[in-house]
């Protein structure tokens, strides 16, 4: 089974800076002979206020021959407490209605594919505990599949036990409930998004990856993180184990958001450093 992840694609019917990824990044999905292609968030620029955001990505998603599962990002439907669009009762039922379920899961052979919103983590209110309750019932029924999770938010930035990191990865109370559901349950692969950074590694038994932006690199906005920057997908193989492969996708081009930040960014912009705004 062959699944190709894409994620913060940013796409917009108004803030169009990005669009012109698709049609590149759609020829090479359609040439690749993958078997589903899952999206980790961020389809929008401004999803969490926009219903046309969602509609107009939704439209371009359609576009793919290929069955393909989403889930949503911060630019979707909001992100912590105290930030500019903060996760809600109205921005999750904006998404479900036009988008689908912001969690789910999808049984292929012997592998049970688990989509994730994280963005719920670290509100600790009954959506994130439902979604925990789901999260481990789904786990213990997957009668004796293998698990490969895929959510927007990495479980860490630098390392497994690193303390808050605010915007970028989950808080450590969220981030020790998921160690021990992986733990138990041979979750091989954990794969996400968000930080505009491409890196493979490991935590313990599980492989973890940062698949690329599909729309823009970060230059000097941020601190350098692990990995490389560059624009593409991630492929991921799956057989007895699971073997991924990070693309540079042709034709793509690497924007640099540092470059336009205060024409895309959802009002009211701010920089990325050191904050939990919208990024």
């Amino acid at each position: 089974m062959k699944i190709i992840q894409i994620t913060d694609t940013h796409f917009s019917p108004e803030k169009t800076h990005f669009n012109g990824n698709w049609a590149p990044l759609l020829n090479w999905i359609e040439d690749a002979g993958a078997d589903l292609i899952i999206h980790t968030g961020d389809l929008t620029v401004d999803g969490a206020d926009k219903a046309e955001d969602i509609t107009f990505c939704m439209d371009l998603m359609r576009q793919v021959s290929v069955p393909m599962l989403i889930v949503p990002g911060n630019h979707d439907v909001g992100h912590l407490p105290g930030s500019a669009q903060p996760v809600n009762a109205e921005r999750l039922k904006r998404w479900r209605d036009l988008a689908g379920e912001d969690r789910w899961f999808h049984d292929a052979g012997d592998w049970r594919l688990v989509g994730l919103n994280s963005l719920l983590l670290g509100h600790e209110d009954d959506e994130e505990e439902a979604q925990f309750e789901w999260l481990r019932e789904t786990l213990e029924d997957r009668k004796g599949r293998r698990v490969a999770l895929f959510a927007h938010k990495p479980l860490f930035v630098d390392e497994p036990q690193e303390g808050e990191t605010g915007y970028w990865g989950a808080r450590p109370r969220e981030r020790a409930r998921l160690f021990d559901l992986i733990a138990a349950h041979d979750v091989a692969l954990f794969a996400s998004g968000h930080l505009h950074w491409a890196w493979r590694g490991r935590y313990r038994n599980t492989a973890l990856t940062w698949a690329p932006s599909a729309a823009f690199i970060i230059d000097k906005l941020e601190r350098e993180m692990p990995g490389e920057r560059l624009i593409g997908a991630a492929v991921h193989s799956f057989g007895d184990d699971v073997e991924t492969e990070i693309v540079a996708v042709p034709g793509m081009t690497a924007y640099v958001i540092d470059d336009v930040i205060h024409e895309v960014y959802p009002s009211p912009a701010k920089p990325l450093v050191g904050t939990e705004e919208e990024a």
